[in-house]
């Protein structure tokens, strides 16, 4: 089995990770993980990007933490995907399938509503999954998941929330046959409760995870 962490942050994009991209590589391939997904806080979430620069800056910043993680896991034999978290009043959502040359073709992305986002992103390929759906904290002004017909998975096991909150999206993502997932949602190398995917093939790109996890071929950690 292959092991994947879906839900990973790195410093400086992230502004509440404390640790580098390179940093985070080195912790999954010691945690013997096949791969990883880069998941930083996009501009309207808690983003470390510079405010008062333009769109291909602000781009540009954010997509570094990626390509310093892919460099180091090219190094060391650990598969490195681009993605991104994207935030409505505190609510997140994961995008799995976009690329930063599509984000530099859609300046303004981080102002859609919440329909426009998911019409975007699902018309461009992309997948779409809400992270940890029933936080409950004083940042969000709504705390519950979305309509599910607006997404295509939930993020059924998050290692940061108590069990009560993920048995609850469990449930949500049964109820509306919605893809399951799970991930650590990590943002230093040295977390406690290391989560994510197993697959039973070690996957090309992102679209071979895409694929297993709207087919459901996939074992959470």
């Amino acid at each position: 089995m292959f092991k994947y962490e879906t839900h990973m942050h790195t410093y400086p994009a992230s502004a509440c990770a404390s640790s580098t991209p390179e940093e985070m590589v080195r912790f999954y391939k010691n945690m013997d993980y096949t791969g990883a997904i880069v998941t930083d806080h996009f501009f309207n979430g808690n983003s470390g990007c510079p405010k008062n620069i333009s769109w291909v800056e602000k781009v540009k910043f954010f997509a570094e933490g990626y390509f310093r993680a892919k460099k180091e896991g090219d190094m060391c034999d650990l598969d490195v995907f681009f993605g991104l978290e994207y935030s409505f009043s505190g609510t997140d959502f994961l995008v799995y399938g976009v690329t930063p040359d599509w984000l530099l073709e859609h300046p303004g992305f981080d102002k859609l509503s919440l329909g426009e986002f998911s019409a975007t992103v699902r018309a461009a390929g992309a997948y779409l999954a809400q992270a940890h759906p029933f936080r409950d904290a004083f940042w969000i002004a709504n705390p519950s998941p979305a309509d599910p017909s607006l997404i295509d998975g939930i993020e059924v096991y998050n290692a940061s929330m108590p069990d009560r909150a993920n048995k609850k999206a469990l449930a949500y993502a049964e109820k509306y046959g919605l893809a399951k997932q799970a991930g650590s949602d990590a943002h230093d190398n040295y977390l406690r409760r290391p989560s994510g995917i197993l697959l039973n093939y070690r996957a090309k790109d992102i679209f071979d995870i895409i694929a297993a996890l709207t087919t459901g071929q996939v074992n959470l950690l």
